[in-house]
């Protein structure tokens, strides 16, 4: 039997530093960096090319979802319904359930809390040296629904080409992942935060609710923590292979505040779990980013019962509560996986059905942008304990796994590349076949 090297301490240390986490910390670090020290004239440098960042981004987005949500519902054949119904249940259900704990923090916590009154002004970004338009080819919503309706038909009429076409579109889709959204987006980071340090949100403004912010956090985990166990329960397998690979994606939805931007990250990490099943991976992670926003709904409750607090000087009632996030979790359904979505899609109900004036409702929208980077970063992670729940009834129900083995291995293969498998890998760690 042969016996494997041990990595030397210098090949783990590369192995670190070019890691996909430790890159997008560095970009955080750096964003803060320039955008404590530099001019308005570098800032407006930075804010174009983290706009045509933002862009190319964007544009990527729509064909993510095409590409991998329609395909995999395509080869899911028969079961397609079973699993999409699954799926929908297994979002709103969690939607529901952070939103109801939110409620319940809110009414036993906020009524001891001393609440500050608003925030302080910030710095306007100045304007890009130069517009450049990349509108996407279609709007998120839009490219989900046709993702449906694409995998839908495509079972229905029994088109294998069409499917076997739509396979060779999700390879192609992969690879745009790996080759240009993964590398571009630690660049994007580092605009991101440099704005948000230069104007001064994570200097005046953070500070003003950063007792609220704290609580909200610890809700974020505790939730996390919840979903993850009720998940490993289900699936009888220990949720903590797939959390653990969710660091990168977890800080790239930190500096990008968008579930849909994330999208990349979110499938290389879940594609690193050895208990997910890759054809519940390339179905569930796109789907979850856009029907799956417990951190934000969580949010959400919480900062509405603390602006109701300050501005009105009291607490909406629990029935009215209770009506709230039961229908926030419909809205939040629908709403767009992107920065500050789950709340402008919720603003009728925060007018209508709270109750709240133009004061209260910019308020709402003021500290919910100050977190909405660590809401993302719960939804996204959440994504994988859903994942694992769609994995365990897929194999409770027998069905069976639509990725070909050719297929899971290309996956597979474009997934490690992306991790950096191969890039600093430490010495004597050979590669392996998935289990």
């Amino acid at each position: 039997m042969e016996t494997m090297k041990r990595p030397s301490a210098a090949a783990i240390a590369k192995h670190v530093v070019t890691s996909l986490p430790f890159i997008l910390l560095v970009a955080v670090a750096a964003g803060i960096g320039i955008g404590s020290v530099a001019s308005a004239e570098v800032i407006a440098v930075v804010a174009t090319i983290g706009d045509v960042l933002r862009q190319v981004i964007v544009f990527c987005v729509p064909l993510i979802i095409v590409g991998f949500i329609a395909p995999s519902i395509a080869k899911l054949g028969e079961n397609v319904s079973r699993i999409l119904g699954v799926a929908l249940l297994a979002a709103y259900l969690s939607t529901l359930g952070a939103a109801l704990l939110s409620m319940a923090a809110g009414f036993g916590i906020i009524p001891h809390l001393t609440l500050a009154e608003g925030a302080e002004a910030l710095r306007e970004v100045p304007s890009l040296e130069f517009p450049l338009d990349i509108p996407a080819i279609m709007p998120v919503t839009s490219a989900l629904a046709l993702a449906l309706m694409l995998g839908l038909a495509a079972v229905w009429a029994k088109a294998s080409r069409f499917t076997a076409l739509l396979v060779e579109f999700q390879r192609m889709v992969l690879a745009i992942v790996v080759k240009i959204v993964i590398p571009i987006l630690p660049f994007f980071i580092v605009c991101t935060f440099a704005g948000l340090a230069w104007e001064g949100t994570l200097t005046s403004q953070l500070p003003v609710f950063l007792v609220v912010i704290a609580i909200v956090l610890v809700g974020h985990f505790i939730w996390l923590g919840v979903l993850y166990g009720a998940a490993g329960a289900y699936s009888r397998t220990n949720p903590w292979e797939v959390l653990r690979h969710y660091g990168s994606a977890y800080l790239t939805a930190v500096g990008t505040m968008s579930s849909a931007a994330t999208l990349g990250v979110a499938l290389e990490c879940a594609g690193q779990a050895k208990t997910l099943r890759r054809d519940m991976v390339s179905f569930g992670i796109p789907l979850f980013a856009n029907i799956h926003l417990c951190g934000s709904v969580l949010t959400e409750v919480f900062f509405c019962m603390v602006v109701s607090q300050i501005l009105y000087g009291a607490l909406p009632s629990l029935p009215t509560m209770l009506l709230f996030c039961v229908l926030l979790g419909v809205f939040a359904i629908g709403a767009p996986g992107v920065p500050g979505g789950t709340v402008m899609a919720s603003l009728g109900l925060v007018t209508g059905l709270l109750g709240f004036d133009g004061a209260g409702t910019a308020l709402v929208l003021t500290v919910f942008a100050l977190q909405d980077s660590f809401g993302t970063a719960c939804n996204v992670t959440g994504d994988g304990a859903l994942t694992l729940i769609l994995t365990g009834y897929a194999n409770r129900h027998e069905v069976a796994d639509a990725m070909a083995p050719a297929d899971e291995a290309f996956f597979d293969g474009e997934v490690a590349e992306a991790a950096g498998a191969g890039r600093g890998k430490p010495a004597g760690e050979g590669a392996t076949s998935r289990s």
